[in-house]
């Protein structure tokens, strides 16, 4: 039971980074438009975060705790492994000031650990595939989405002053940066969510696999928690090193995004709020012109995409084994 515990609060502590690392998520375009101050920005995040569970179902939670590697594998030493694996990559690219994916790196230590235990047939290949899928289509849906809407937008207040639009999306900014934090909250936090509800199953707390409600609470709170004290390298690489920003484009990345991160969530697929973001704010700086991206920085982030999964697995395997000498 101690040791039950024990992982458990590894687990917040996992999701307590994961808002921390992904703060920037939430707030840099809110942040780097001036429209609100970091101060107020990562209040404005962490609310939204913890009330995502009132809106969307635990559909995440499921794929991530049983859809990623057979739940009948799960043991103590792979839920530590992939927590191990997951909390290094995301302390290391935090300090970095590198935005990967939080949810990548979960997912890659879960498979890095199950694999290290029981070979790759441990694998639950239907939610592998529909997650690697999502590395690649939800920056894209972001990228096109926010695109989009910068050239609907663009066009529809074409006759405007540029002193009636700014003050106009300062004030619609409010509602974009709160269904992203309300998208962020609702997928991000639901990870943690699913693996803690397979160790309660691992370890007979509960029949049959399912997320108790205070397992729900207590991620909601852990990551809330963390976006207050936020990640302001990560904020001034999302918010001003990809693309300056204008109110508009800030609403038009969000919006793009938080549509994203909803129609992920409500299919159960577990996607990367960094990578959806971050696809939306080179979206909206392409829609203005193609120089408007700094290339070379989003070029930096798309590689940390690609070594995240199997950066994580390394680390997550290398702790399962170890943790051999502690744990039965």
């Amino acid at each position: 039971m101690t040791l039950l515990v024990v992982l458990i609060v590894l687990a917040l502590v996992f999701d307590f980074l994961n808002g921390l690392h992904d703060a920037a998520n939430s707030i840099a375009t809110i942040v780097s438009t001036r429209v609100l101050a970091p101060r107020y920005a990562v209040f404005w995040a962490a609310f939204f975060n913890f009330v995502a569970f009132l809106v969307f179902g635990l559909h995440v939670a499921g794929t991530v705790g049983s859809g990623i590697i057979d739940v009948a594998t799960v043991d103590d030493r792979v839920i530590m492994g992939a927590l191990g694996g997951a909390i290094t990559w995301n302390l290391v690219t935090w300090y970095a000031g590198i935005p990967s994916s939080s949810s990548h790196a979960l997912i890659g230590g879960l498979l890095g650990a199950g694999i290290a235990k029981a070979g790759v047939g441990v694998i639950v290949w239907p939610g592998v595939i529909a997650t690697s899928a999502a590395i690649v289509l939800s920056p894209a849906l972001g990228f096109a989405l926010g695109l989009l809407l910068m050239l609907a937008v663009s066009w529809i207040f074409v006759r405007s002053t540029p002193h009636a639009v700014d003050r106009l999306f300062r004030g619609l900014q409010f509602v974009s940066a709160s269904l992203y934090s309300l998208g962020h909250g609702g997928n991000d936090a639901q990870k943690t969510m699913g693996i803690i509800a397979a160790l309660l199953y691992a370890h007979g707390e509960s029949g049959a696999f399912h997320v108790p409600l205070w397992v729900v609470l207590s991620c909601q709170t852990a990551m809330a928690l963390g976006t207050l004290l936020g990640g302001w390298r990560i904020v001034h690489t999302m918010g001003s090193k990809i693309t300056r920003l204008s109110p508009m484009q800030g609403f038009c990345a969000e919006t793009g995004g938080a549509a994203t991160l909803f129609a992920a969530t409500a299919f159960g697929i577990p996607v990367s709020t960094t990578h959806t973001i971050t696809g939306a704010i080179v979206g909206v700086g392409a829609a203005r012109r193609v120089s408007a991206v700094r290339w070379n920085v989003a070029q930096g982030i798309v590689i940390a995409w690609v070594i995240t999964m199997p950066a994580a697995a390394l680390v997550a395997a290398l702790t399962y084994a170890a943790s051999g000498l502690v744990l039965p």
